[in-house]
């Protein structure tokens, strides 16, 4: 059975989506993410280098959605995962990408794309 490590609501501007508006001016995405890892050997050891650092995690996390503008939220998670699984202890990563101010017409709370995907594949 896998543990998990819950990073949740890491905030930051990102300048992803299909219209220069939002290349332009940028808006806030918010982005959870789960990682599935066997923590026994850290519970044991008490020792940081045998789980995941999610401070660590955190940074890439908030360094994707800073980083290069993509057009989808689809291709931010997937990044995001590819991100999360360079971790050898990570043998799975849900990510939740946020984007409560999507260019909608009508009135809405959020917008949240999920993904699944695991060690070695791009499958979920």
């Amino acid at each position: 059975m896998a543990d998990r490590i819950s990073i949740v609501g890491i905030t930051a501007v990102g300048h992803h989506g299909v219209f220069d508006y939002e290349k332009a001016n940028g808006q806030e995405f918010i982005v959870d993410v789960d990682l599935e890892l066997s923590v026994v050997d850290a519970a044991q050891s008490d020792d940081l280098a045998m789980t995941v650092d999610y401070g660590v995690v955190a940074q890439q996390v908030h360094d994707c959605i800073t980083g290069p503008s993509v057009d989808l939220i689809e291709t931010l998670a997937e990044n995001i995962a590819t991100a999360c699984l360079t971790h050898k202890r990570v043998s799975a990563v849900d990510v939740a990408v946020h984007k409560p101010s999507a260019p909608i017409p009508v009135p809405f709370t959020d917008v949240v794309l999920r993904i699944r995907r695991l060690q070695g594949t791009s499958e979920a």
